[in-house]
């Protein structure tokens, strides 16, 4: 009896362990990576049984995310879940190879990011652009956001769940204001003796902690069934 008991629960014990992991896709710029953004942060606010692939990548744009193949590898990963956040490449600037127009081109690569995740059987999540914490006096000055906006109304258009993270991260820092906002910076080493300047785009572990939760948050009010996999 004890033999068949012990047997039942290394069964189950194996069972359960090989049972595969909700899988949580991340497609986006720097903003979104493990090193410099949020990403490493958001995967750490996951439960046990679900899982956070990283595709995200430095000086992407919604445009060159798909060109370089960085897009078929999120959708070849079959993850059940992607959030998706561009924004900061697509701006002039940038170049041919990775600017969109938020009236036109931005709306477009979007939307067929959207229809290629639910050809697959993942639910798409749009994430509106991280702001700089570049001020204009003591306001945010907040230049990406006619790409915010062109992503808000591709998701309203879609009917995909929206995580304003534009409009909360300025709100935020807004409050915060410059001395505060600048505890988000990640440290710069300076190169060939040159002078040490100020990154106020990407972030350090405690600016993606802070951006992490907010995320989290937002994902508990527009995509209740992933924020099931939130601790």
């Amino acid at each position: 009896m004890l033999r068949r008991s012990l047997l039942l629960a290394l069964t189950l014990s194996i069972t359960h362990a090989e049972e595969p992991r909700t899988r949580i896709a991340l497609a986006g710029d720097s903003t979104v990576t493990d090193k410099a953004g949020w990403g490493a942060a958001f995967a750490k606010l996951l439960r046990p049984d679900a899982e956070c692939l990283n595709f995200a990548a430095g000086g992407q744009s919604s445009k060159s995310f798909r060109d370089t193949g960085n897009w078929k590898k999120v959708l070849d990963s079959k993850p059940a879940y992607i959030l998706i956040q561009f924004g900061h490449n697509d701006m002039p600037g940038k170049g041919p190879k990775r600017e969109t127009d938020p009236a036109t081109t931005f709306p477009q690569n979007l939307t067929r990011f959207i229809e290629e995740a639910r050809a697959i059987g993942a639910k798409p999540i749009l994430v509106t652009s991280l702001t700089r914490r570049v001020f204009d006096k003591d306001k945010i000055r907040g230049e990406l956001k006619p790409w915010a906006d062109a992503a808000t109304k591709v998701a309203t258009q879609q009917q995909v769940p929206l995580v304003d993270l534009f409009t909360r991260s300025v709100e935020l820092h807004n409050k915060l204001g410059i001395a505060e906002s600048d505890t988000f910076n990640p440290s710069i080493v300076p190169k060939n003796n040159d002078a040490k300047t100020t990154d106020r785009t990407h972030l350090n572990d405690h600016g993606a902690q802070v951006i992490a939760a907010i995320i989290a948050e937002e994902l508990h009010k527009v995509a209740p069934d992933l924020a099931k996999l939130l601790k």
